[in-house]
């Protein structure tokens, strides 16, 4: 609790504030409707500032340090009374206290997603949080657009009333940044950087607050652009997709017992994706993101189910291409068949090298 020296009589001789709250922002003097001497002693300790306010103008400001109450002094206030003498009887005043210490830690984040133009998505929707660091540079605007008339505004208010406003100037200011959401996503302390400049005039204008610290400790899109940032990733990762589809057979023929017509099923998923893949414009080798070195495929032993012979519709069943890419490598050589009469057939030892190779 705030401790407070006053004269018990009619007149106040001593103003001054000792907080060890550590959370309050502002403090009202408690005057008990007495009035204030003329010589009394004000005491601004270190981060503090007083404010004084007559009828609701704001008067003089003392900062840290020991202050004697009389005509010479309090220039301001003598003016808005319009007294002649100034101070040679009590007067009453309205004295605040604003603490102005760097305050850490305070969290941010949006309630709701935030719309955005993309260069990458388009429109899409953002959501974020972290913290921020502030301290109070102007004590009469901060009075007037944030705490009022409270006689002891402490931190909890202050972040509920600043979540919305800290998240409507931080929409502003990144969609006049432009900044990509997957470099805001990678780049979470640069964009925090960043955003200081931009954030710092709004909200000292229409606060009086200046944050020292902006900190973006996540940024998250909706499913589907996450989707989207997962094929991209995948694409890159997989790089040959010779290489990928060889791998997957060999996972699949690891597995054995199944038959044809289990591994191909087993097979499904990957191959869809690869063919996913292959529409992309540029296909694999189009991609800017140099691809990844071919995973190492270890030669697996052909399930025990596998037919000795097989066709190229049996082959296309495998890996879920079609008849015709299977041919298509049979005639490059890449795949060894033998004809018999008018049709291929290719044998499980080469199916095994084709993995090998």
């Amino acid at each position: 609790m705030a401790l407070f020296d006053f004269i018990r009589g009619q007149f106040i001789d001593i103003i001054q504030w000792q907080d060890d709250s550590r959370d309050t922002l502002s403090f009202r003097f408690p005057d008990e409707d007495k009035e204030i001497k003329r010589g009394a002693q004000l005491i601004v300790r270190e981060s503090q500032v007083a404010q004084f306010v007559y009828l609701g103008q704001y008067g003089d400001t003392f900062g840290p340090g020991k202050h004697e109450l009389v005509t010479d002094n309090i220039p301001i206030l003598s003016d808005l009374k319009g007294w002649k003498y100034g101070f040679e009887s009590p007067f009453k005043a309205d004295v605040y206290f604003i603490n102005t210490r760097l305050f850490t830690g305070n969290k941010w984040g949006t309630a709701n997603p935030i719309m955005m133009r993309d260069q990458d998505f388009g429109i899409v929707r953002l959501r974020a949080y972290g913290t921020y660091d502030f301290r109070i540079v102007d004590p009469r605007l901060f009075l007037k657009e944030v705490a009022g008339t409270d006689d002891h505004f402490r931190l909890d208010e202050f972040a509920d009333t600043m979540r919305s406003r800290m998240v409507s100037v931080f929409s502003d200011a990144l969609a006049t940044a432009k900044v990509p959401a997957l470099d805001i996503a990678t780049r979470y302390a640069e964009v925090g950087e960043a955003m200081l400049p931009v954030l710092n005039p709004a909200m000292t204008e229409k606060y009086g607050i200046e944050l020292t610290a902006f900190v973006l400790e996540n940024v998250s899109v909706p499913p589907e652009v996450e989707q989207a940032i997962d094929k991209r990733s995948s694409m890159a990762a997989v790089g040959n997709l010779n290489d990928y589809v060889k791998f997957q057979m060999a996972q699949g023929l690891e597995k054995g017992g199944s038959g044809v017509g289990g591994v191909g099923a087993e097979m499904a998923v990957g191959m869809a994706v690869a063919q996913q893949m292959m529409q992309q414009t540029g296909g694999i080798t189009g991609q800017a993101t140099p691809p990844a070195a071919p995973a190492q495929v270890t030669a697996a032993p052909v399930a025990n189910g596998l037919p000795e012979l097989l066709g190229p519709a049996d082959v296309a069943k495998l890996l879920g291409v079609s008849e015709e890419d299977v041919m298509a490598t049979i005639t490059v050589g890449d795949l060894k068949a033998k004809k018999i009469g008018s049709a291929y057939r290719i044998t499980r030892t080469a199916v095994e090298e084709f993995l090998k190779a």
